[in-house]
This record gives structure tokens, sequence and C-alpha cells, in this order.
């Protein structure tokens, strides 16, 4: 298999999903990261096929930096037995990785690629458990996208969509209705006071988000950028003229994405949340999406996880429950790596484990 990247401008290639895109680059590049994009070429004994990579290369601290590939490379897997697609995929790569690491500046240690692939393995993540043990990537102690979520066909009629949901999905949907929730559009001018219910359910929910600026930035640059931009909106539920939801979900091509939730501890019982799924759904089929990407969920309805929760409601939808692949690692230099990888390790002890024990 041979592989060749040539570096463009993001701006001059096709993207395939929002998070590969010139967009995106020039979004993230707003707040410390370096945007890279290449046509990457392969060709092996099948054939030979380009495709765009976009990537974002920051600095973690002096003398080490770390390339980050979000869900790419974006290209379907090639046909044969699920085994042989899956080790063909991963061999690919390896190989770009290590093409990458004579591209990319001396200090980047490190490739880390969000494989947008379906796992068809669904929540065995083992590399090494089920292809070949020869090619060197290292699956990330964690996981920066969601890599399970629910996708919605949004081809279907609305009718059949509120058939296809679970029938306590579909009685909320119309509960919130009967209750008198409203649901609007919002605008630039709403974000702030979105912003503040976004942090009640950060604190609620135990969930990191960003500062102000990410989301005001996001919105703005939708407005000023002049390539092919996402259509975002904002949707915002009141109960009794009190704001207690709200939304923000991306239009990019034919896909939408429910990108960030917000919802008040007051008034929960109204159950705004769902109508404004079902609302930001209708506005995106009606804008000529074919699918809705609810973004994220657990692996399996596990009742003893955190956000089991969050399974329930996203696939109460209906839709399909896709697994992907997660985040792997190409280390470029295996020393640094290595070092790196240890004080990760610590850091994901440190949240995951001690600050439960000792909140």
């Amino acid at each position: 298999m041979e592989v060749r990247v040539d570096r463009r401008d993001p701006e001059s290639l096709d993207a395939a999903h929002l998070l590969q895109s010139g967009f995106w680059c020039r979004f993230k590049e707003q707040f410390g990261w370096t945007p890279f994009a290449f046509q990457v070429r392969v060709r092996h004994s099948n054939g030979e096929g380009t495709f765009n990579l976009f990537l974002h290369l920051r600095a973690l601290f002096p003398g080490f930096s770390l390339a980050y590939v979000p869900f790419g490379p974006a290209f379907p897997l090639e046909s044969g037995s699920e085994t042989s697609r899956v080790e063909e995929g991963f061999l690919l790569l390896e190989r770009i990785g290590k093409v990458l690491g004579k591209e990319l500046p001396s200090l980047c240690h490190l490739v880390r690629f969000d494989v947008p692939w379906e796992n068809p393995l669904g929540k065995v993540r083992n590399l090494n458990s089920s292809v070949r043990q020869d090619i060197h990537l290292y699956k990330a102690l964690t996981d920066i996208q969601p890599p399970d979520t629910v996708l919605l066909d949004l081809t279907q009629t609305e009718e059949e969509l509120l058939n296809g949901m679970k029938p306590k999905t579909r009685y909320n949907v119309r509960l919130a209705l009967k209750k008198g929730v409203e649901v609007r559009t919002g605008t630039v001018a709403d974000l702030e006071q979105w912003y503040v219910l976004y942090r009640e359910t950060a604190i609620r929910d135990r969930i990191g988000i960003h500062p102000y600026a990410y989301y005001r930035a996001l919105f703005d640059l939708t407005h000023s950028y002049g390539g092919e931009s996402p259509m975002l909106s904002l949707f915002l539920a009141s109960y009794e003229g009190t704001l207690v939801g709200g939304i923000i979900v991306a239009l990019f091509k034919n896909e939408a994405i429910y990108l960030y939730g917000a919802s008040s501890n007051q008034h929960r019982n109204v159950m705004a949340s769902y109508l404004l799924q079902w609302e930001a759904i209708k506005w995106a089929k009606g804008l000529g999406a074919s699918t809705y990407d609810l973004f994220g969920i657990p692996p399996t309805e596990d009742p003893t996880h955190p956000m089991v929760g969050l399974y329930r409601f996203k696939t109460g939808f209906g839709g399909r429950i896709l697994h992907r692949w997660g985040s792997w690692d190409y280390p470029i230099h295996r020393i640094p790596y290595g070092i790196y990888r240890q004080g990760e390790r610590l850091r994901y002890w440190y949240h995951k484990v001690f600050r439960k024990r000792f909140p």
C-alpha cells in the first residue's frame, strides 16, 4: 500500500463532515489550534483513490505537540469480510500517520485519529483482539468525539418519524405541547441567556463546557466565513414565560448534528427537551437534511452508567444506533509518546477515579 499526501489550503478542499471541513479548521484556529489540510492519495492492490483529510495541531506543553484528526479519514471501508475491512482501514491509518509524521513540525510526536468508521464489533474496541497485531496504533485512553450515537433517517415522513419513536418519547413530545411549552428559534442575542442555562446543566450533570466566547465565535464564524459554512440554529423552549431549555443544531450539507443542549433544573415535568428535539428534527427535514445525528450516547443501556438517562432519551427517538471505533493514536516518536501516555493515564485516574471518590 502506497500513501502520499499533498498539503492544501483548508478552504480549497471538499468536506465530508462538519468536523472534517475548512470551516471547522478556521473555528478551532481561534482557540489555539493550527489547521492543516491534505489531499491523500492511496494506491493498493485493488486500485487507487484520493480523499481529503483535515487536522488540527496544538502544543500541549514545551517540546510536545499533538495532531488531532476529528472524524477522519472520512471514507467508507472497502468491501469484504468485517475483519478484512477493519484490518485494511487500520493499516491505512498507520500508513497515513507515518507519512504525516514527515509533513508535520518536528515537535509533533503524536497523531490522534477519531475514527468515523462503524465498528461491527460493537463495544469491543481492542484492535489487537480482532485484527493483525503488527499494526502500530494504540487505543486512546479516552475518546474525544462520542463513538456511539443515534442516527435518524429524515427521508421518512413526519408521521413515520413519530411512529418510529418509543411510545414514551412520542407521549412526552405531545405532553410538552399540551402543557403549553413554546419553542422558538433564537438569535445570537439570545446566546448569553442560553449559556447561563448551559452552565446550570453542566453543574447538574458534571460535564465540562467551554467559555461563552467559544459558542459565540461559532455563531459569528457562520456569518463571516467565506467558504462552505454550516447553518446553525438555536432552539429555545419557554414555559409560562421562563426559559427552560435550549439546543444548538448544525446543518452541514445533508446532515443535521445536535451539538449542545441545556435544560433548567425547574419545570422538568413539562418535557421541554423532547419538544426541542422534535422541532429541530422538523427544521432539519424541512431544509432537506437526510440524517439527524443525536451525537453521543453511552455504548449500552447500562443502568449503572452515569449517563444512562441520556441513552434512554436519545434512543427514544428511534433511528439507528451507530458504534464507531473511537480515538486511536499513531506515535510519530515513541519515547515522547510513551511519556505523554503515562501522563494521560494519571490524568484519567484523577478525573475518573479520584474525583468520583473525593468530589
